[in-house]
């Protein structure tokens, strides 16, 4: 293999430029040329794509978001619209395709792996750590210390003005982030789409914290439940309690990735070429049990993500 092209899609994540750097030196350590492909798939069919030499990226492993930029292409689910991109890649001589992105980005990729002979590897960039084959993914853990960072500013208001908050985390139909932020945030409520939860239980233990003289409560909500504004609105008309809310937002997505994200992005981005290297095609790279693995697409979507609920009845018990 002579020439690979790497793209990020869908949504950024801190540590995808450390994947983009890891792809583009591990490429040329071993010989051969890397194309970057500007603005995902979008840039794919426009013909957006550019030789990286090792000094494009270098200073770029401790910035967040992507310097090759992203795009989200609906579009590109088209089979003629694809068929614009392959013949993009081919002009250049292109024989591999890194895809760094989430369950779209992925859904991109094995679609090319189906109709080209280039070979497609995927690499897991996302901070809602929805992806399964992996225990984590690019960007989850950066966001979940953005998260946590946010919890304790929050809490300084909360306590000042003996307050019940809701705090609105991102994580599309995921709870990873909402549970593991309301557990390293010592939060009193956890609401996740995996977990079904009464409000009569939530507000039963906003009323018991009260009752031991806390000035405050902490209610970390999923996005993928329901709105932090309709829930404070529930609160209010079901059981008159006056509940502020903070909705977190598109500042999850960014900063600077943090050491565990630089580290996993430059294993799996490194772990990506490598499986080029050795003629693998279809295949999304993760990390399990600190191993490093690779799972088909096919078997990606198959799967069903899932948290781990011995940790949401962790958070119950810490939680009275």
């Amino acid at each position: 293999m002579k020439k690979i092209a790497v793209l990020t899609s869908g949504g950024d994540a801190p540590g995808m430029n450390a994947a983009v750097r890891a792809v583009v030196r591990t490429a040329i350590y071993n010989g051969m040329e890397v194309y970057g492909v500007y603005q995902g798939y979008k840039g794919m069919v426009e013909g957006n794509i550019k030789k990286l030499e090792v000094g494009d990226v270098g200073n770029i492993i401790n910035r967040g978001g992507t310097f090759l930029s992203s795009a989200r292409l609906p579009e590109f689910a088209n089979p003629e619209i694809r068929k614009g991109a392959i013949e993009n890649l081919k002009k250049l001589g292109i024989e591999g395709l890194v895809v760094i992105g989430g369950d779209g980005s992925y859904r991109g990729a094995m679609a090319l792996s189906n109709e080209m002979d280039i070979k497609t590897i995927g690499v897991p960039g996302t901070i809602d750590n929805d992806i399964c084959g992996t225990d984590f993914t690019i960007g989850f853990d950066t966001a979940l210390n953005t998260i946590i960072d946010a919890i304790d500013k929050v809490r300084d208001t909360a306590s000042s003005h003996d307050r019940t908050f809701i705090i609105e985390v991102m994580g599309r139909n995921a709870g990873d982030l909402a549970l593991m932020a309301g557990i390293a945030g010592g939060s009193e409520s956890i609401i996740i789409p995996e977990k079904e939860e009464s409000l009569d239980e939530v507000m039963s233990r906003v009323r018991r914290a009260e009752e031991r003289g806390k000035k405050h409560s902490i209610i970390i909500l999923a996005e993928g439940v329901m709105s932090a504004q309709e829930l404070a609105k529930i609160m209010k008309e079901q059981y008159n309690e006056d509940v502020k809310y903070t909705i977190l937002g598109h500042i999850q997505r960014g900063g600077a990735p943090s050491a565990m994200d630089r580290v996993l992005a430059s294993r799996l981005g490194n772990y990506a070429v490598q499986l080029l290297i050795s003629g693998n095609s279809g295949r999304a790279v993760g990390i399990q049990n600190n191993r490093l693995v690779s799972t088909k697409f096919e078997d990606v979507f198959e799967d069903t993500h899932s948290v781990d609920l011995t940790m949401y009845e962790v958070s119950k018990q810490l939680s009275i």
